[in-house]
């Protein structure tokens, strides 16, 4: 059942007030949106009492929903053992992800939480914790259906009906195939185990029908598990220990969280703003830190001010200078973000080898170069045009030609010195590319401005 977007959040509320089996109907994130729109329209009061209402068995899904600032509220309200109730109705993955936000909030309720769980279910989730957040294993999740090479498929089969049934195993798409020390050796999809003879056994299978399924460690970076995912179109991925022995399984869903942090990441990273400080709501936290950026870019904008104050003197005697002039740093700045967009995007990839960097590079200068010559002859056309004097057309051509090639340069360059020196290259490629384009820019123009018409 999908919720009636016509009523309000107070209404909606209610109405689960009233009748609490009603949630069933309402999947994790829609009750996550409503709670989210009760705290906007209601205020947390509202907010948390409906949360307490929530089963247990919904409660942990519904908390990774929701933003996180109200999920840090929530987990600072919720009692330690209706926080382990929740905890201990996840998948060991999500169950780790949010052991980890109480974690963040305050370790000592975390401690508490774990001493409430089962002493195999704390056990598991301290591994999946102990892994860094790069490596495969921190998105792993150890629920999976596994069979010997021997075992009959059809008793497999049944044996996969009884788990579902008495452990609620879901998202079944693989049956991982182990030897009997429990070494990951191939999987069989689900759709060829319920079509296949099942008086037959998977070393049958393996036989006639073997198929090469990549794996990772769980201690490999995360990286070459998206690259998995990606080249291969992969829904689940087998994780073993580094001898090869199976230990769980990163499903796609969590492949898509990462890409999707990751993307908003560099997003807030090209823009100069701190992600973590976007989620906070005191005022004072945001604007403290967007002003150490702006205050970066002041500086740079200085320096370029710096540079028009050495050909004052030609600013004065030719005042269409300063009508033209910000045409030349704006193309420059437009062109240079093109490349530098690019090549952190590949770069954050893992699409660009050192090998391939070279031919990246010239790649991004002859297209600036090739743009810069297409709009040096517009825009020399349209300074002759409207000030009616071609010696100006040439300059405002030239400097267009001369900041478009700079722009492409650089605008490759930077991001692939930043990461040889270990600096990631979404925070500071865009203060340094606009401070090359803008002096570059009206070092050129004002130049030639000074060398052709005065």
């Amino acid at each position: 059942m999908k919720p009636d977007t016509t009523i309000t959040a107070k209404q909606t509320g209610k109405r689960l007030f009233e009748n609490e089996t009603q949630m069933e109907n309402y999947h994790a994130s829609e009750l996550a949106r409503i709670l989210r729109d009760l705290y906007t329209e209601e205020g947390e009061e509202a907010f948390l009492e409906l949360l307490r209402r929530i089963p247990e068995d919904r409660l942990g899904e519904v908390l990774l929903e929701l933003p996180e600032h109200l999920k840090e509220e929530a987990l600072e309200v919720l009692s330690v053992r209706k926080l382990a109730d929740a905890v201990d109705e996840l998948d060991s993955d999500d169950a780790a992800d949010l052991m980890q936000d109480i974690v963040d909030i305050d370790e000592e309720k975390e401690r508490q939480v774990l001493s409430n769980l089962s002493e195999e279910d704390a056990q598991r989730i301290e591994t999946l914790l102990g892994y860094g957040e790069d490596q495969a294993g921190s998105l792993m999740q150890t629920e999976l259906f596994s069979a010997s090479l021997d075992e009959p498929i059809g008793e497999a089969v049944e044996r996969l009906r009884r788990l579902r049934e008495e452990k609620g195993l879901e998202n079944v798409h693989l049956v991982f195939l182990v030897d009997r020390f429990g070494f990951y050796i191939g999987a069989m999809p689900l759709e060829e185990v319920i079509t296949y003879d099942f008086g037959r056994s998977f070393r049958d299978y393996l036989r006639e029908e073997h198929k090469l399924y990549p794996s990772v460690k769980a201690t490999d970076p995360v990286d070459a598990v998206i690259r998995l995912f990606e080249d291969y179109n992969l829904v689940v991925l087998p994780v073993t220990d580094e001898k090869g022995k199976l230990l769980g399984r990163i499903t796609s869903d969590d492949i898509v969280d990462v890409i999707e942090e990751r993307a908003t990441e560099q997003m807030y990273k090209m823009a100069g703003v701190d992600e973590a400080s976007e989620e906070e709501r005191h005022i004072g936290v945001i604007t403290r830190k967007r002003a150490v950026w702006l205050g970066i870019n002041l500086v740079t904008a200085i320096l370029a001010s710096a540079v028009i104050g050495l050909f004052d003197q030609t600013i004065q005697a030719y005042v269409a200078l300063a009508v033209l002039m910000p045409i030349v740093a704006s193309m420059g700045g437009n062109a240079g973000t093109q490349s530098l967009t690019v090549m952190v995007r590949q770069l954050a990839l893992g699409e660009l080898t050192s090998k391939e960097a070279k031919g990246a590079v010239v790649r991004e200068v002859l297209v600036s170069l090739l743009n810069g010559l297409i709009f040096a002859l517009v825009m020399g056309l349209v300074a002759f045009l409207w000030f009616h004097d071609p010696r100006l057309g040439i300059v405002i051509a030239l400097a267009m030609v001369i900041n478009l090639l700079f722009a492409g340069l650089f605008g490759a360059l930077i991001p692939l010195g930043l990461r040889r020196m270990g600096i990631d290259p979404a925070i500071a490629s865009s203060v340094l590319l606009t401070t090359v384009t803008d002096v570059v820019g009206f070092f050129a123009f004002l130049g030639l401005a000074k060398w052709i018409l005065l």
